[in-house]
């Protein structure tokens, strides 16, 4: 699945806010939190790209861990975007892509791209329904934080 929009700040600003937990805890919240080591952020002096990094619990409501993500970034283009692949305790499979790209008008074209494979096949359709509202509910956030191109 696939959710993009028209940022209306320019790629830097919207990378350097996108890449910190802070960032990314402001798209999810209020519904959800993910916890990250002190410090971290996608800058590629940090990433070990192409390997596990660490343990990300994910929290409903901001403190009840119902999710877990193993972190693993395997491809970070710093600016433009990064490829996620990772194990999750309800996707053994998760991919996550996003890419921001420059507008002429000086905004960003930030697209979020998403498969997985959840543990539980049975229920495939309700997983693929939620994490699309997630995705959706991050572009609104996106959007309300740096306004629409």
């Amino acid at each position: 699945m696939t959710t993009t929009s028209e940022l209306g700040a320019p790629a830097e600003q919207v990378w350097a806010r996108a890449v910190t937990p802070q960032g990314i805890n402001h798209e999810l919240g209020p519904w959800m939190r993910m916890t990250a080591p002190r410090g971290t952020n996608l800058s590629a002096a940090d990433v070990p790209i192409g390997r596990p990094w660490f343990r990300s619990w994910v929290l409903l409501l901001g403190v009840l861990p119902f999710d877990y993500d193993e972190l693993c970034i395997e491809r970070l283009d710093p600016g433009r975007g990064f490829l996620e692949r990772s194990r999750m305790l309800s996707a053994p499979v998760w991919e996550h892509e996003r890419t921001l790209e420059p507008l002429a008008h000086g905004g960003t074209k930030v697209t979020d791209r998403v498969a997985f494979t959840p543990r539980v096949r049975a229920s495939a359709r309700l997983h693929r329904a939620v994490i699309a509202a997630i995705f959706r509910h991050r572009h609104r956030r996106l959007r309300a934080f740096f306004g629409s191109a």
